[in-house]
């Protein structure tokens, strides 16, 4: 078989664009461009190039099902399984993912296997299975900074409630929902005691905590509130319960510590583009506020948060490449690990949409914290 038709086979067996995979094993700025030629034979990567290709995702990671489960959870508005991963680490069993996105989708599905259903407000909760923790990073943005502030008058924001009538139909033992900080101040504080009374209406114990990443490890200040409740017709908890969130080990973080050697320069931002960041930066600082890009090195203890917008312009991180060179963006795989995700995390996507997906998701150190408190909990907490 000649090489094009054999590099044509295998990304479609991935189900990948020319270019998602033309990025994914690292070609440069034009890399879909040479594969293209690559695929119509007018072109021959070398061996190095053929076996990136040939050798890419064969092999899912985190499939790996265990055979007597510690328990059984629910992957909801799943993203890229941020959260299932500690879950999983933990012993526990994937029996459902909900993620409407279609490219989310693939990268979930290329690391975790498995059905994915769509939009979560299509999916009848009684066909559900049985489970013992629901997982849930409810969309955050009616709720953010960068958002507009709607809550629960945006559709988003009432997705919810589609939370609230799973956990009422499927009565799990315990749940831990994720979202952006603001969560807590939203609307004077009405919006999140809409969502706390709606818990404790269904006999849940209902706590929560806002936690840093950078805090657990990864040199990232991203600060996230995490809701944690236990079922009481379960546990007998006592009327003043409190579960007890994980103590910070505030580990000491160094940006260098994440950073790639020999980046590509397809990250480098143009002059143009430096130019207009500098520009617009010094038209906020006239206003008095404090917005505009953000340049960060090696030594730097930790960078802003990264957000799903990080595509578009990278201006809230940008690495420092030394005197008299531009700065540069993100990899990818630097994004991943900014999150804490594990290096044999399969990342199947065009840069753009892995900018997106990492900046939609969550760290997973913080998470792991969570888990291993609400397991160790379930295990010791006195049952009816």
């Amino acid at each position: 078989m000649q090489k094009s038709e054999a590099i044509k086979i295998r990304r479609e067996e991935l189900g990948l664009t020319v270019k998602e995979l033309s990025d994914a094993i690292g070609m440069g700025k034009n890399g879909d461009k040479e594969f293209r030629l690559w695929e119509k034979g007018l072109s021959v990567p070398n061996d190095i190039e053929y076996k990136k290709i040939m050798s890419f995702a064969t092999v899912t990671p985190f499939i790996k099902k265990p055979i007597k489960p510690r328990f059984r959870y629910i992957d909801l508005f799943a993203g890229i399984g941020g959260i299932r991963i500690p879950f999983q680490e933990l012993g526990g069993e994937c029996v459902f993912t909900s993620e409407w996105d279609h490219f989310a989708q693939k990268t979930y599905r290329m690391n975790f296997g498995g059905v994915i259903y769509g939009d979560i407000t299509q999916v009848n909760e009684k066909e559900i299975p049985d489970f013992d923790i629901l997982l849930g990073g409810f969309p955050c943005q009616p709720f953010s900074q960068a958002g507009l502030h709607k809550g629960f008058s945006d559709t988003r924001g009432t997705l919810f409630f589609d939370i609230e009538r799973i956990i009422k139909e499927k009565r799990p033992k315990a749940f831990l929902l994720e979202n952006v900080k603001q969560l807590k101040g939203h609307d004077k504080g009405r919006t999140y005691k809409v969502i706390e009374e709606h818990l404790k209406a269904m006999n849940y114990s209902v706590n929560s905590a806002v936690l840093r990443a950078r805090d657990f490890g990864v040199p990232q200040n991203r600060e996230r509130i995490y809701i944690v409740g236990l079922n009481r017709e379960y546990f007998d908890l006592p009327e003043d319960y409190e579960f007890e969130f994980p103590t910070p080990p505030k580990t000491p973080t160094r940006l260098g510590d994440i950073l790639e050697n020999n980046v590509d320069p397809k990250y480098t931002i143009s002059q143009r583009l430096y130019d207009g960041h500098k520009r617009r930066k010094e038209e906020h600082k006239k206003r008095g506020n404090g917005f505009g890009f953000s340049i960060f090195d090696a030594e730097s203890e930790y960078t802003n948060t990264l957000s799903a917008r990080y595509y578009k312009d990278g201006s809230e991180i940008l690495i420092d490449q030394g005197e008299g060179k531009l700065p540069r963006k993100l990899t990818p795989r630097e994004c991943a690990r900014l999150q804490g995700f594990p290096e044999e995390f399969i990342i199947p996507v065009s840069d753009t949409r892995a900018y997106k997906q990492f900046g939609n998701s969550v760290a997973v150190p913080v998470v792991r914290a969570i888990a291993k408190n609400i397991i160790a909990e379930m295990a010791t907490l006195p049952k009816r």
